[in-house]
């Protein structure tokens, strides 16, 4: 075991797996010097056929990897920020998404899509965007959300063995979160579509993603000073979904909270708080309530940024809102 922050855990899983398997390669912008230090030192390590820098060309990478991908090799191509995802969506949701199924399973795209996304670090509106509930919508794609570096190694590595093309979100405010946690040096692989509980808890359920993930523990640690007990999940997989282990917590505490980072309108809380309302209305004895960004572009003023972000206070009020109902 070591400690790594989560740009050394993703940093580690790649290099893993690429010294693994010859047909995993790397392909995007800046992968030399390593955007945030996730890719830092693998071309020197790999030579620049395995780690290819590219022009500023997005459609370019995606559509390099889909096709690499048909062919049988490996492809985790990388995307500097999740914003920039428009200028390639025909090659991943036309093409990468639905060639399995057009090609009766025949063809496979074992691709991965490394992409960061997240507010908090004053890149304004194009730069900062959290559009996970785009990729959701998409049969055909696998859609992952790591929150600790633990979990975001295991994932990435599970990522890069699957034989479908995998979105891999990774919130830059926690690539270099303080405290770095014990990672496991050798290779691991934490099941895709499995959800992780937390903490436990009896008397409210939260689920939460990406950055909230730490604000919902944090929030858990204060409520228990009072006596309310709060258990938190992370489903890491948002695509396919855990429901199962959602559903089996809703029944046991009979309430639910869900808080992201995404606007609120549309985002992937609102597939969670249908499928609770679906399978364990019975079980409820409050509403489901979402806490998450207003339906508004992400600002660049700090003062407004900080404004955006959901907040642990909101997610207090939340909490104390299904509890006293």
């Amino acid at each position: 075991m070591t400690t790594m922050n989560m740009s050394q855990a993703l940093n580690n899983a790649l290099r893993l797996e690429l010294a693994r398997d010859k047909n995993v390669f790397l392909i995007g912008i800046d992968l030399k010097s390593g955007v945030l230090g996730v890719t830092a030192g693998l071309q020197q390590e790999f030579g620049e056929k395995r780690v290819i820098d590219t022009p500023i060309t997005e459609s370019a990478i995606v559509g390099a990897a889909v096709g690499a991908a048909a062919t049988g090799l490996r492809p985790v191509a990388e995307l500097m920020f999740v914003d920039f995802i428009g200028v390639c969506m025909d090659q991943l949701f036309n093409q990468a998404a639905k060639m399995r199924y057009m090609f009766g399973g025949k063809a496979k795209i074992p691709m991965v899509l490394r992409t960061c996304c997240g507010a908090g670090m004053g890149a304004a509106a194009q730069h900062s965007q959290c559009l996970e509930a785009w990729f959701m919508h998409v049969p055909g794609l696998k859609v992952v959300m790591p929150s600790t570096p633990y979990d975001a190694k295991g994932l990435l590595i599970s990522a890069i063995r699957d034989d479908n093309p995998v979105v891999f979100l990774e919130h830059k405010s926690l690539y270099f979160v303080p405290g770095a946690v014990e990672v496991p040096e050798e290779s691991y692989a934490i099941p895709l579509g499995k959800a992780d509980i937390k903490r436990q808890g009896e008397d409210v359920t939260v689920v939460a993603t990406g950055m909230m993930v730490g604000t919902a523990l944090g929030v858990a640690d204060k409520l228990a000073e009072e006596g309310i007990s709060v258990e938190v999940i992370d489903p890491r997989t948002l695509s396919p979904l855990d429901e199962d282990t959602i559903i089996q917590a809703v029944k046991k505490t009979n309430r639910l909270v869900i808080i992201h980072e995404e606007v609120k309108f549309a985002g992937s809380g609102a597939e969670i708080a249908a499928m609770a309302a679906e399978k364990c209305f019975d079980h409820l004895d409050a509403p489901v309530i979402r806490i998450a960004a207003p339906f508004t572009p992400v600002p660049f003023a700090s003062g407004l940024e900080s404004r955006f972000i959901p907040s642990a206070s909101e997610l207090i009020d939340g909490i104390r809102k299904v509890i006293n109902a």
